[in-house]
C-alpha cells in the first residue's frame, strides 16, 4: 500500500452516476438474496435421531437443547484436542454475537456446538469471553452426522422441533457462513475492501494474504475473556 492509494477522483454527478449503476447490481442481489430465502423456506426436512449432548448441567437431550422453543441455529464449532487456542475463525465469528434475545421472538434459539468435552468447551468459552450457551458432542455422532467432524469441521445447522422429534432443514460450511457475519458485510463497504489478495481490487490497493488481517483468538480473549479482566 502506497499513501496514494485511492480511488479515481470525479465530480459529483459522476460519482452519483456510478453510483446508481451499482445501486442497480445491489439491489438485484437483495432481490436474489429474498428468492433464495424463499427456497430455503419451501426445503423438505430430514428427522434427525434422539441425540444426547453435553451441557454445562450435564447430558442433554437434542430435543431439550431447543429450551422449549421450535426453531434452532447450531453453530458447529471447530475443536483440535489439547489445543490452548481453537479456530481463530470459529473464535471470531461466534464472538460476535452478544445479544440473542430478539430470537424469542421467532421462536428460535442459536447455540455453539463443539466436539471438544464439555469441561474443556466451557474453559475455553470463558477464556475467549463468549456469550453463548455452549454444548457438547464429544460423547455422540452428532457433529459427524451434520457435517462437522471431529478434527477441523465447522457448520450451520438448524433444526426444526415438533414435540420430541428434530428436523434438520438446513446446512452451510465454509462461505456459505458469510452471510451470517456482520464483520465482511461491513468490511466489504470500505474502499479497500478485505484487503485479501484473492480479491479484485484497484492497482495499489493494500492486498495481503487471506486470513492475514483476522482477529485471532488470542485477540479475542485479551478483549473479551474473564482471564484479562482480573
Amino acid at each position: 500500500m502506497t499513501a496514494t492509494a485511492l480511488p479515481k477522483i470525479v465530480d459529483a454527478e459522476t460519482w452519483q452516476r456510478h453510483l446508481d449503476e451499482l445501486r442497480v447490481r445491489e439491489k438485484a442481489a437483495t432481490r436474489e438474496l429474498d428468492a433464495i430465502a424463499a427456497q430455503r423456506r419451501h426445503l423438505p426436512a430430514v428427522q434427525m435421531p434422539d441425540y444426547t449432548l453435553e451441557g454445562e448441567d450435564g447430558p442433554v437431550r437434542l430435543a431439550d437443547v431447543f429450551d422449549g422453543k421450535s426453531q434452532l441455529i447450531v453453530y458447529n464449532h471447530m475443536w483440535f484436542p489439547g489445543e490452548e487456542w481453537q479456530c481463530p475463525g470459529c473464535t471470531g465469528f461466534t464472538s460476535q454475537y452478544t445479544r440473542l434475545e430478539f430470537l424469542d421472538n421467532y421462536d428460535a434459539r442459536f447455540v455453539i456446538v463443539t466436539q471438544g468435552p464439555i469441561d474443556e468447551a466451557l474453559a475455553y468459552k470463558r477464556r475467549v469471553g463468549n456469550q453463548m450457551t455452549w454444548y457438547s458432542t464429544a460423547n455422540s455422532t452428532f457433529g459427524e452426522d451434520v457435517g462437522a467432524p471431529a478434527g477441523g469441521g465447522f457448520a450451520v445447522n438448524v433444526f426444526l422441533r415438533d414435540g420430541d422429534t428434530v428436523y434438520r432443514t438446513w446446512h452451510t460450511n465454509g462461505r456459505g457462513t458469510e452471510q451470517l457475519s456482520h464483520t465482511f458485510a461491513l468490511i466489504d463497504l470500505l474502499p479497500y475492501g478485505r484487503q485479501e489478495e484473492w480479491q479484485d481490487s484497484p492497482d495499489g490497493w493494500p492486498q495481503a494474504p487471506t486470513y492475514s488481517r483476522w482477529t485471532g483468538s488470542q485477540d479475542i480473549a485479551a478483549a473479551y475473556g474473564e482471564a484479562d479482566r482480573t
